[in-house]
């Protein structure tokens, strides 16, 4: 069995290193643990958020935050964030450069596009951003996923993976959640489609032995 494992947005931007963007409770904390997951597979994925400060759903605060949005690419409001040249844009210390990485992704470098998923720039899920290209043409059949934030790019691609066909489980150690109560729907939507939520190392490799049985 081939593995992957999958760093979903692990930027300064999402965490309280940038306190003015999105700063995601504990956000930076999670390299040692998607590290982890990287030691357990045979290519590492990685993905940034890439947004212009002139974007169309961006906002001056967070009150204004979450608020619906009429455009076909972008569905809420959100105040700027990792914005390219800035220090919110960099990936958290401890990993890799982007290019050291098997493959990467940069999303939502157009002004009227803002996708949660690595594996599409849209959120209607036509334009691939060839990440699922890949990961068939290597022969991944498991991918190890974490990164920021758990209820939002992190539950959308896991969701994106296993809707391709792929097995998934979501290392809950190397995410953080921006609320309790949007993470618990987010872990309902992913056991609903067969995703494996693993709460500890000891239950990753758990699972990880019963699948190489399999």
């Amino acid at each position: 069995m081939k593995i992957a494992s999958f760093d979903v947005d692990a930027q300064k931007g999402f965490t309280p290193l940038c306190p003015n963007e999105l700063p995601v409770p504990g956000g930076d904390t999670i390299a040692p643990a998607l590290n982890q997951l990287a030691a357990r597979a045979q290519l590492r994925i990685g993905s940034k958020d890439a947004h212009s400060p002139q974007a169309s759903w961006v906002v001056d605060s967070h009150d204004e935050m979450l608020r619906p949005l009429p455009l076909a690419n972008a569905d809420l409001t959100w105040v700027s964030h990792c914005v390219p040249g800035t220090p919110g844009f960099e990936l958290l210390d401890e990993l890799p450069a982007p290019l050291d990485y098997d493959y990467f992704v940069w999303k939502g470098v157009e002004p009227d596009l803002h996708p949660y998923g690595a594996c599409y720039h849209d959120l209607a899920e036509k334009r691939s951003t060839g990440v699922i290209e890949f990961l068939r043409h290597n022969d991944v059949s498991l991918v190890l996923v974490g990164g920021l934030a758990l209820d939002y790019c992190v539950k959308t691609t896991a969701l994106q993976l296993r809707r391709a066909g792929f097995e998934v489980i979501v290392y809950l150690p190397a995410c953080r959640a921006i609320a309790g109560e949007t993470a618990e729907t987010a872990c309902i939507a992913m056991r609903e489609q067969g995703i494996t939520l693993a709460a500890s190392l000891e239950h990753l490799d758990g699972t990880l032995a019963k699948e190489n049985l399999r």
